[in-house]
């Protein structure tokens, strides 16, 4: 994850670049930042922050893929084996796989959403810097305390509703993705339950994750950046629905595709040495293969 980590910051710089909904607070940042492609945004991290900020906010990141890995694959494991079930020729209908994807999905961010709440805030850390704004996180200990003073342990899971919705879209691409892919190339193929089905079936699942998680992960990242009140209520957006209508009609539909070029580069190596890595460990564990 390390390796490909700046993608992940550069791609929550270019969701919040241009965010129309700063007009109604009389704030022109969005303005005065022109939008930058991904490798400008980079560049420009480095040049105006420093080459080490491009890693800035990857131990939560770290932390949250504990979480949300763990809990995603054990839940959809047991959905697919005592909820949903296999057939008996060992199939598993699509429309079984969707639901057992979004849930799991949702299941898993839901417990995961403070390390990412303190990720996107650590991530923009940097830029708030550059505009003049006073310093707002230090380390990862005083995020969470932050976070809880201000809004108490709720505090902890603002912009869960967005998050829970993305990670249910992403893991359909996923979770969903890979199962239904890989089973149907050995149902469909001359293709052994090996590493070249399981590489197939994972470029897949990266690039279709990306695409439908994408406008909602543009959603979640500014409700989760936005500026709060002493309540910790949000100041631009009431809801992700809000946050939705006022992204279209501020910056047009393909606003919330900003970033999807470093999310796609990150989701595709990423997937693809996870499930293989998952795949080997199950077979030398001597479990049977995903």
């Amino acid at each position: 994850m390390d390796a490909t980590f700046p993608l992940d910051l550069t791609k929550t710089r270019l969701q919040i670049q241009g965010e129309a909904a700063l007009r109604h607070l009389g704030d022109n940042t969005g303005e005065a930042l022109p939008y930058r492609g991904m490798i400008r945004t980079a560049a420009g991290i480095v040049q105006e922050e420093g080459l080490v900020k491009l890693w800035q906010g990857a131990t939560p990141a770290v932390y949250r893929h504990v979480v949300y890995s763990g809990v995603r694959i054990l839940t959809y494991e047991q959905l697919r084996g005592t909820v949903l079930r296999r057939a008996d020729d060992n199939s598993f209908p699509l429309w079984k796989s969707i639901v057992g994807g979004m849930v799991a999905g949702a299941i898993g961010q839901f417990f995961a959403s403070p390390t990412d709440l303190v990720k996107v805030q650590m991530q923009m850390e940097g830029r708030r810097r550059l505009e003049g704004k006073p310093p707002r996180i230090r380390s990862v200990h005083h995020a969470f305390m932050m976070i809880l003073s201000e809004g108490g342990v709720r505090g902890l899971w603002a912009g869960w509703v967005p998050n829970v919705q993305r990670a249910a879209l992403v893991n359909l691409g996923d979770l969903t993705t890979y199962d239904s892919t890989k089973h149907f190339l050995l149902l469909n193929t001359r293709l052994q339950d090996g590493v070249l089905c399981h590489s197939i079936s994972s470029l897949c699942s990266g690039l279709i994750a990306a695409i439908l998680g994408t406008p909602a992960d543009v959603i979640k990242t500014r409700i989760m950046n936005q500026p709060r009140d002493k309540q910790g209520r949000g100041l631009l957006y009431k809801s992700s629905i809000d946050c939705l209508i006022q992204a279209i009609r501020g910056e047009g539909f393909m606003s919330l595709y900003k970033g999807f070029v470093p999310t796609w580069m990150r989701m595709a190596p990423w997937s693809l040495v996870f499930w293989l890595t998952y795949e080997q460990i199950r077979r030398i564990a001597g479990v049977s293969s995903f």
